[in-house]
């Protein structure tokens, strides 16, 4: 959607809480540091917070979606706490990668497309972060600009063959887009 608000997309796990690996348990959420601060500018700085996260856990059967709900809120309350929120959530329970451009899993644009018909988002004009490239991925296809949290599974190389940029944590993300504008 041409002319909609901008919008930043977020990944969850290894972006703004530490990757617990099929985390089903709220105890379990923690804030990697400076995530809540580097939420609460990008809401300052006028941009549409999206969160959109694979959960394969639930189609595995490791846990349920009322599971995927408790962590959720969990995230929400501690962002809340450092005076940021979301605003908006979209996940994906699929097991597996269905190789369909416009699916939910990503590297799939189906979460990204929904956001933008729910919310009034301009694709092109938005920004991707995430640890993985899969959760960057859709950037490239409707133009927007997309940034990598290092993380320990971060594809670093195919990374930069795309030129896509590497920052050290979500809230240097943050810095970099916010410098640009």
């Amino acid at each position: 959607m041409d002319g909609g608000r901008r919008a930043v997309f977020l990944d969850r796990d290894g972006t703004l809480i530490h990757d617990r690996h099929y985390l089903g348990d709220p105890a379990g959420v923690e804030l990697l540091p400076g995530a809540a601060r580097a939420v609460a500018r990008l809401a300052s700085a006028g941009f549409f917070v999206v969160l959109v996260t694979n959960q394969s856990g639930i189609g595995r059967g490791y846990f349920t979606e009322d599971d995927y709900r408790a962590v959720h809120a969990r995230l929400e309350e501690l962002l809340a706490a450092g005076g940021a929120r979301l605003d908006a959530s979209y996940h994906a329970p699929d097991a597996e990668d269905s190789g369909d451009p416009d699916a939910d899993r990503k590297p799939g644009a189906g979460l990204f497309l929904r956001a933008a018909r729910d919310h009034g988002i301009d694709l092109a004009a938005s920004i991707w972060i995430g640890d993985r490239l899969r959760d960057v991925l859709a950037a490239g296809r409707f133009g927007g600009r997309a940034i990598l949290v290092r993380g320990a599974q971060t594809e670093v190389a195919e990374a930069e063959g795309r030129g896509i940029g590497i920052v050290g944590s979500l809230e240097e993300a943050v810095g970099v887009l916010l410098g640009l504008r």
